[in-house]
């Protein structure tokens, strides 16, 4: 029934939670913010409520890349004493979080069984993200999945964000996949989902928080990786 899978990466197959979660303890000692801050857990608060929202604006369109950089870590840093979070500060604290997320290996449970498994059944598999460009070529070879997918295809190369109709347009004309036997496999009901199916595609709405079901009706929705394995 179908072809060609269209595959979220973050949070999805890689665990990007988790290790943002070892990252940013490493950058909190990086950089000796302990000073600042009595206790860590409120830059961490902060930062997770900021990132969360500038994420779903960035794939609005509502804001450019350049200012999520910045801003992800100019208002957390804000809180802590002594600081002075400018922009080039912000930039700088950027980047090494940034390497330091991109080295880290971790997965979500079953994502390497799921991708072997859809490999053997000749599935053609295209990684689908919004991530940034330098960083997620180094988290697909941190966490083995280099060599699992046919295309990768990122929203700057594709000059819009999921749930854009201009990003799915670009992933179906760059994988040569037609709609009837496509399917978009994702973690994210905004982006994911709700952009693939606007672009008419079947949909496997991956859902981590299963006490929160989908809003709105899905072609299959899972709990699990290995449960997609049921399905295709």
């Amino acid at each position: 029934m179908y072809k060609d899978l269209f595959i979220d990466f973050d949070d999805t197959l890689y665990d990007t939670h988790g290790n943002a979660v070892i990252a940013l303890r490493e950058l909190f000692d990086h950089f000796g913010w302990a000073t600042a801050f009595d206790d860590p857990q409120t830059f961490y608060d902060r930062y997770w409520e900021t990132n969360i929202d500038l994420w779903t604006r960035y794939s609005k369109g509502e804001i450019e890349r350049d200012y999520l950089i910045v801003e992800r870590f100019r208002k957390p840093l804000s809180y802590g004493r002594g600081l002075e979070p400018t922009e080039d500060y912000c930039r700088q604290v950027s980047d090494v979080f940034l390497d330091y997320c991109a080295t880290k290996p971790g997965t979500v449970d079953g994502a390497h069984e799921l991708v072997d498994y859809l490999r053997r059944r000749g599935y053609r598999l295209h990684m689908c993200s919004n991530g940034f460009h330098e960083v997620q070529y180094r988290k697909m070879r941190a966490s083995r999945l280099d060599t699992c997918f046919d295309t990768v295809v990122l929203s700057e190369d594709a000059g819009a964000n999921k749930p854009a109709p201009a990003f799915f347009d670009y992933a179906l004309r760059v994988t040569g996949a037609d709609v009837p036997t496509t399917l978009m496999i994702g973690d994210n009901f905004q982006t994911d989902i709700l952009g693939a199916q606007q672009a008419g595609l079947a949909v496997i709405y991956f859902n981590r928080y299963p006490e929160y079901p989908a809003p709105s009706p899905v072609d299959y929705e899972v709990t699990s990786l290995r449960e997609i394995m049921e399905i295709l």
